[in-house]
């Protein structure tokens, strides 16, 4: 086992407002479980930036639409570390612009799995190691939502807005479930922000096209997202719970 210090697993970390939040909560001196999905190198790169820097990191292969897999990467992590206090739902996907009426059960299919089931499944291990009614020492589950749980995503992703709403209900709910055993649960919902993700859906022009609908007149930042994120982590949120932070330059 490592030294010992506080563990941050942050699911679909080796990119984007994953990767950021790997970052910075190395810095902050956590020992940070980097897991992706499929690219390989993007994971060792990042792992071996926050070593360059003094971190500690290591990468965990693994998809968490798949209960498996999920299994295989907190089990890693009790190999590994020997302990979790902190993980980050970061994991999801986005599809191509599509009305309901021209979706396929398939794609709606993937998208509950990956962005709600995938995050049910990490909370529920998650819990099992941090909470008090099963021996653990506490600690801080966040849930990366997004803004259109509200804005609705008419015309565009109305299956991953849903996505997202299902995200915002299941942080109230496992807030109240396990407030007493020393576990916090927040989300925090991004609004447009400049990553990766939206040339994945078939709109790489997205943020620029968008921009003119946000108050501040300018996407956000991956990093701005993490510090939210590390904010809630962090003792300074200690009596924040069951909260859901816009992070969406006034939308």
């Amino acid at each position: 086992m490592s030294d010992p210090g506080k563990t941050l697993l942050v699911t679909g970390g080796g990119r984007g407002i994953g990767a950021a939040i790997c970052r910075i909560g190395a810095a902050r001196g956590y020992r940070v479980a980097v897991n992706y999905a499929e690219n390989d190198a993007a994971a060792k790169s990042l792992v071996e930036d926050i070593e360059s820097a003094g971190g500690t990191a290591f990468a965990v292969r693994g998809d968490v639409g798949s209960e498996p897999d999920v299994l295989a990467i907190f089990e890693a992590i009790d190999r590994k570390w020997g302990r979790l206090d902190a993980l980050v739902n970061n994991a999801g996907v986005v599809d191509r612009k599509a009305r309901i009426d021209e979706m396929s059960a398939a794609r709606i299919e993937r998208m509950m799995r990956i962005n709600i089931v995938g995050s049910l499944l990490c909370a529920r291990e998650a819990v099992k190691r941090m909470s008090t009614r099963h021996g653990g020492q506490g600690g801080a589950i966040v849930n990366l939502s997004s803004i259109a749980a509200t804005l609705g995503g008419s015309g565009e992703y109305v299956d991953y807005a849903a996505s997202k709403g299902a995200i915002n209900a299941f942080t109230i709910g496992l807030s109240k479930e396990v407030a007493t055993e020393g576990i916090r649960v927040n989300a925090v919902s991004p609004g447009i922000i400049d990553t990766e993700i939206h040339a994945s859906g078939g709109q790489p022009h997205r943020v620029e096209a968008m921009r003119e609908f946000v108050p501040m007149k300018r996407a956000g930042t991956a990093e701005e997202i993490a510090h939210a994120v590390l904010w809630f982590l962090s003792d300074e949120a200690s009596y924040a719970t069951g909260s859901v932070m816009n992070v969406s330059g006034g939308r």
